[in-house]
C-alpha cells in the first residue's frame, strides 16, 4: 500500500513540476504591444494643457498641446520594447523615460497672428514614488519660436495620478518677454 502511494505521490510531483515548466515558459514569452493611434485618443489629445505666462508684457492666459513622436523607456521590462512613438503609455513614460517632443502654444495676448508659439525639445521623467504612478518629475530644454522670434527654453515638471496630472513650469530667458509659463499639464490616455 506504500508503495502505491509513494508511485501516486511521485507521478503527481512530476505532473506538477512539468504544469510548472510549461506556465514558466509561457511566462517567458511577452507579447509587447503598442498602443495604437485610435479616433477616441486623437479627439482627447486635441484638449489643451490651460496655463499662465509672466512676462515684461504682464499675465496672460496661454494653451499648450504635446505631441510625443519618440519616446525611449528604461524602466521597461527586458523583454519588452523600451521605445514608443506617439501613444506612450503613462507607466512607461512616468517610470522613468526620455522623449521627443513637439508642442504648439497660444499665448493670450495682441494680435491673433503674433499668439501661436512652438517648441521642439527633448525632456527626461524620473520616478519618485510607485514606479512614477503616484509621483514623478521632469527635467526639459527646448527650442521656441514666439512673439516671431526664437529662443532657448528649459522647464521643469511635477506629475500625480498615473501622470495624468501636473505642473509644468517653463522659463524662457533669452526671448524678449522674458516669459515665464506656468502650464497645468492634464493628460488623457
Amino acid at each position: 500500500m506504500k508503495l502505491a502511494t509513494l508511485a501516486v505521490a511521485a507521478a503527481s510531483a512530476l505532473s506538477i513540476s512539468s504544469f510548472s515548466a510549461k506556465v514558466h515558459a509561457a511566462d517567458e514569452t511577452v507579447r509587447d504591444i503598442h498602443p495604437r493611434l485610435r479616433l477616441p485618443w486623437l479627439i482627447l489629445q486635441a484638449l489643451p494643457s490651460p496655463g499662465m505666462a509672466i512676462g515684461e508684457r504682464g499675465v496672460h492666459g496661454t494653451m499648450s498641446w504635446q505631441v510625443t513622436p519618440l519616446l525611449y523607456s528604461w524602466a521597461m521590462d527586458k523583454r519588452l520594447s523600451p521605445w514608443r512613438t506617439f501613444v506612450v503609455e503613462p507607466l512607461v513614460r512616468q517610470s522613468g523615460s526620455v522623449e521627443l517632443f513637439l508642442s504648439p502654444e497660444y499665448l493670450g495676448r495682441g494680435q491673433a497672428e503674433y499668439n501661436w508659439g512652438f517648441r521642439a525639445g527633448v525632456r527626461a521623467y524620473f520616478p519618485i514614488t510607485e514606479r512614477g504612478d503616484g509621483l514623478s518629475w521632469s527635467l526639459g530644454a527646448s527650442a521656441i519660436w514666439f512673439l516671431d522670434e526664437p529662443g532657448a527654453s528649459f522647464d521643469a515638471g511635477i506629475y500625480t495620478l498615473f501622470g495624468s496630472l501636473g505642473l509644468l513650469v517653463s522659463v524662457s530667458p533669452w526671448l524678449s518677454d522674458n516669459l515665464v509659463q506656468t502650464s497645468l499639464r492634464v493628460r488623457f490616455f
